[in-house]
Order: C-alpha cells, then structure tokens, then sequence
C-alpha cells in the first residue's frame, strides 16, 4: 500500500507528461486526479494503521547505491510522523487537483499542468516516506524542481518566468547548506541512514572541531547546516524572498505549495532530525530567533499587502516561523500538529482566493473587488471560515493549534522562549487585522471592481466548489479531533519513537498544559482587537487608513516594500554578480583565454605568416643572395666549430 501511495502520482505524470496528447484533456484530468485521490484514501488508511494502530513499518524497495564500502537502499520509513505527513501531502493534493479541473478549464495546457502537480506530489511523498538523507535529498530537490515548472507554467509572462528562476534561486543557497549538513554527519558517523546516524549522535555531544583556530561544536555545526536548508524551503527570514513572488504561478499551484508540499518540507525535516536537534541547544535557539522573527516580520508586511494572493502567501511565511518557534523550545508535536491543521485552513484561503479571481476574470487586486458577498455568497462562506481558523477563533483547528504554539513558547521560561511568544502574541494581533482587512476590501462595502466585470461575477463550478466544503471541515474540526492525540497528555503514545524529545516528563510537552489564564485568553483578546481594528478602518471609517498611510509614510514604505530586502538583495548579490560577471567576461573571457588562446595562437599564426611571405619576391639575385649568405654561415660553422 506505501508504495502504491508514493508511485501512483509518479504513474499518472509519466503518462500524461509523455502521452498527454492521446489521452486528451479530459482524460488526462481524470486519470491523475484519480490516482491521486486513491493515494489519499490509502494513506488515510496508512494513518489509521501506522499512528493509532501503533504499526510502524519499513519497507525496502530496491538497492540503490554501492560504491565501495558505502550501500544504500531506496527504502520507505513509515512512522507516525511520516503517515501524518501522507495524509496531509496527499489530502490537500487531491483536493487541489479536483479544484484545478475546474480552474485551469479554459487554459490550453492542462495535460502538463496535472503532470507536474502530480509530480510535486511524488517528490514530496519521497520525501516525507526516505529513511535516510540521501534519500530525504532526492524529494527534497524534486520539490524544488516541480515548484520551478509550476510557478513558471504560464512561461509566457515574463513575470512567472522571473519567479521561477528566483524560487530555483534562493532554494539553492538553502541546498548547499543542507547538503554541507549531510555531508558532515556522513564524514562524522559513516552514515547516511536515519537509524544509524541518530543511533550515533549521542557520543558526539559536546564534541568539537577545530576551524580556522576556533573550536566550534559538531552537533551544533551540523544542526545550524540542515536549518539552512529549512529555511530555504520553508521560506525562513533571509531565505524567503521567493515565497510571495511565487503568486505567479495558478492558484492551485499557490495552494499546493503553500499548504502540503514544498514550505512543509523544512519543518518536517528538522522533526525527523530531533534526535540531532535535542543535542544541539544553541541550534535550537537559532531556530526559535528566525522563527519568531519570521513570524512578526511576515506578519507586518502582510498588512499592506493589496494582492490577494500575497496577503495570504505572508500569512503562510507568517504561520511557518510559529511552527519553527515551538520546535525552537523543543515541542516538536506542537510544530507538526499546527502544520497538520494549518493545511486545512490554508489551502482553503488559496483556493477559496482562487474562487474569488476566477469569478472576477483573473483580477487579484484587493483595491478593485469589494461587495462580492452577495454576488458569490459560498465563496465568501467558505473565506469566513479559513479566516476565522487561521486567527484562532476559539472553537477551530487554528485555535487549538496555534494557541498550543503559544502556550509552548510561553512555558519554555527562557529567553528565546519569552521573544517568541511576545512576537507570536504581536503577530496574532496583525494575523487578525490583515485577514478581516482581506474579507471587508474583498466581500464587504460599495464595489471598486469594473462594472462589467463586477457585473458578471459568478459562482465557481462545482467541482472548485467541493475541495473547499471538504477543506473547511477540516479548518473547523481537526484541531478538536486531534488534540489529544497529537499534543495531549499521552501525545508519546501517539508519536511513539518518530519524535525524540531529551526530556518529555519534565519539558515544555508537559507543562505547556499548566499555562495561566492570560497566556490562553492573549490570543483571543488580540485577535478580537484585529477584528475591531480592520472593522474599523475597511467598514466604518474608511478614510483612516489612507490618513495613516500619509502621515507614516516612510513606515508604510518600509512594509509595503517588504523590509526592502530585494532591494538590499539587489544591491548587495545581484549587482555586484552581474558586475563581477561582465568583469569575467570582458577581461577573463575575451582578453585572457581568447587573447591568449584561439585568438591569440591565430593572430601570431598570421603575424609570422606575414613576415615569411615578404621573403618571397620572387626575383633571382634575392635568392642568390640568400643562398650565399648560408654558404658563408655554413663555411664559418665548420671553420670556427667544427675543426677540431
């Protein structure tokens, strides 16, 4: 059955990738959708089975690799862990594939588009299923690969084509790092397999190597490469600048990457990775510092924000930083638990901001919709509740989830531990703001939008309809159903050995429970507060906000610009690359190793062909002269040299 959940998506982008044409649209639709859904239903099975039957199973597939001493298997490690993320990666992807039937229905290109949502869903599913990191690396570049194609499909437009290529970009300088971080723990333990790495990583605590004259520790070291790599996917401060620019691609894709697959992937990795993160406490409050930073930084600017779409995609850098910050104070189940329930609400928003476009015939920006909830009224039922989750409205999956978040943070009783709470209590504030400031500039008041466009405004078919029912079941319930299981007081029973946390009896597992009063109500109060405010200023008073805009204006250019960190990015790396790279061509291209090389050897070539063939005049008494003058040398030779 694993395998069957990991290659049946591989099958169905192989044949339509490849045959798409014969099979037809329709056909093509139909056949990867189905596979997918399939894999949905047996990894819900699998969930069942693995995490609350308590059967935890290892598959071996094939050899892989031999080179030497060195052997490695393609095998799938299927924990509780691992079938949590089977049912996210492929739930979500099957809903996003039914979904795309009916929002990529007029564009000529659906075969390839399904190829490669298909696609994605196998190199995530490789991913979350490896048992060791060479196979994590594999789906971890296959993600990477699959979010290029699909955030560049419409290649047409040279904006997709620059995001792509950005998302390429900046994920690279993330991999390198990760893959010094495999490279490491290889050179350090002699292996590459999880169980044996992790079996390993006890006897290297404390331990250091010296670099560059200083001793720097080799569990911390080897941590802080692999979160580098986290950041990149999981679009962390510093590394997160693809991440909104990455609305390019359709708004499936949007969903796809932002609730189950390529932003997943980081946290994900470094929870596989606790048995190495427990040992390195310096890593992990790194981790804590980016991620709460994350949060408040993403959650800023998504305050500004105009498009739709973006607005939702900092909300998702926004919600990662909170699940890196708890894996930061050590609750790893936590983290996992707001990723599991984050999904439902997430890809709802998208797809349900999917909706709303489709009916405004591709417009995204927020300033030209307004009073659309009577024009498309289950839209904006369907908006409602991924708002309400994603605040944390008591009662959702988000208010289980993220309050636990908190809650963690707040018991950790540390520094960092004290920061990311108060950056997570700030961010819930602005989380509620700019998503209520989403509904009223989207649903609510006299309409900006076109006249005719406004006026044609409908209803998406069905079958976009369906995914996002399904969706907000989740978004309302899944945070309730799971509680216990995943974060309650037996949570060790759930996890079993998938997660390794050094001190479960005594650490933030345990007392996050024990919290008071306040730090449970904060959130709630503060998502209220956003509520009012954005009431306040999109609903009954709305001229405030173009005031606040005037009147800080250098503050609303700092957010709207994103912190200016492309343009710092600009300034700094792709100015002086291309500078450096002219500099290259100019003098090390054209004057070094062509001057010196082909044009050069030609150049000297005809020089001297130019002096010999001066010798050749043509007339007698010149080469007569020529000749006596090398009589006279030879005779000379023999007089001076050769007489012995």
């Amino acid at each position: 059955m694993i395998s069957a959940i990991v290659f049946m998506p591989l099958i169905g982008a192989i044949l339509v990738g490849f045959m798409g044409r014969r099979i037809g649209d329709t056909g093509s639709m139909i056949l990867t959708s189905s596979l997918v859904v399939l894999a949905a239903i047996f990894s819900a099975i699998t969930l069942a089975d693995v995490a609350f039957g308590h059967n935890p199973q290892h598959i071996v597939v094939l050899e892989w690799m031999r080179s030497g001493d060195f052997e490695l298997d393609w095998a799938f490690k299927v924990d509780t862990l691992t079938a949590v993320m089977l049912f996210v990666v492929t739930g979500v992807s099957s809903l996003v594939h039914i979904y795309s039937i009916g929002y990529m229905s007029d564009d000529p290109h659906r075969p390839r588009f399904f190829a490669y949502l298909s696609l994605f869903t196998f190199a995530m599913l490789m991913l979350v299923t490896a048992d060791n990191f060479v196979q994590l690396f594999f789906g971890w570049e296959g993600v990477g690969l699959a979010s290029y194609l699909l955030i560049g499909f419409w290649f047409k437009k040279s904006t997709a084509n620059a995001a792509a290529m950005k998302a390429f970009i900046v994920n690279r300088v993330g991999d390198f790092g990760f893959a010094l971080g495999i490279f490491a723990l290889f050179m350090v333990t002699g292996s590459v397999e999880f169980d044996a790495v992790f079996a390993q990583a006890a006897q290297y605590q404390g331990q250091s190597f010296n670099f560059l004259g200083y001793d720097v520790d080799i569990l911390t070291t080897i941590c802080l490469l692999l979160f580098v790599g986290a950041m990149g996917k999981s679009a962390q401060l510093f590394l997160h600048t693809w991440l909104p620019d990455a609305m390019e691609g359709p708004t499936p894709v949007s969903a796809l990457i932002h609730a189950a697959t390529m932003v997943t992937a980081g946290v994900f990795m470094v929870a596989r990775c606790s048995p190495l993160f427990e040992l390195a406490p310096v890593a992990l409050e790194f981790v804590t510092v980016i991620g709460a930073t994350t949060a408040i930084f993403a959650a800023s600017v998504g305050l500004v924000q105009n498009d739709i779409k973006r607005v939702i995609a900092y909300s998702t850098c926004s919600q990662l930083g909170y699940m890196f910050f708890a894996i930061g104070v050590g609750a790893y189940p936590v983290a996992i638990f707001h990723l599991f329930t984050h999904a439902f609400f997430k890809a709802l928003l998208f797809l349900g901001a999917g909706s709303v476009i489709h009916a405004m015939h591709h417009e995204q920006d927020m300033r030209k919709m307004g009073g659309l909830w009577k024009t498309i009224p289950f839209t904006y039922a369907m908006m409602l509740i991924g708002t309400v989750a994603l605040m944390g409205f008591p009662g959702t999956a988000g208010y289980f989830s993220k309050d636990a978040v908190l809650e963690v943070a707040y018991a950790a009783h540390s520094g960092v531990g004290n920061y990311a709470f108060w950056m997570g209590i700030i961010a819930a504030f602005m989380t509620s703001f700019y998503s209520w400031r989403l509904i009223f500039m989207t649903f609510h008041g006299k309409t900006r939008a076109d006249q005719h466009t406004f006026e044609h405004a409908h209803e998406s078919p069905l079958v976009m309809l369906v995914p996002l029912v399904l969706l907000s079941i989740g978004a309302l319930f899944a945070g309730y159903a799971f509680y216990d299981s995943f974060v309650g007081h037996h949570f060790q029973e759930f996890w079993g050995d998938a997660i390794f946390i050094a001190d479960p009896e005594n650490g933030v597992m345990h007392h996050f429970h024990d919290v008071p009063d306040w730090v449970k109500r904060l959130p709630i109060v503060m998502g209220g507060i956003g509520f009012v405010t954005a009431w306040l200023f999109y609903i009954k008073i709305t001229s405030i906000p173009g005031a606040l805009a005037k009147q800080f204006e250098p503050i609303y250019q700092f957010l709207l610009n994103k912190w200016y960190f492309d343009e710092l990015y600009d300034l700094i790396f792709v100015r002086f690359s291309k500078w450096l790279g002219e500099k290259l061509w100019i003098f090390g291209d054209g004057k070094i190793i062509d001057g010196l090389g082909p044009d050069g050897v030609a150049a000297s070539v005809m020089q001297v062909t130019k002096r010999v063939v001066a010798l050749q005049t043509g007339y007698l008494y010149h080469y007569a002269f020529a000749m006596l003058i090398g009589v006279v040398g030879l005779v000379t030779y023999f007089l001076v040299w050769g007489v012995h």
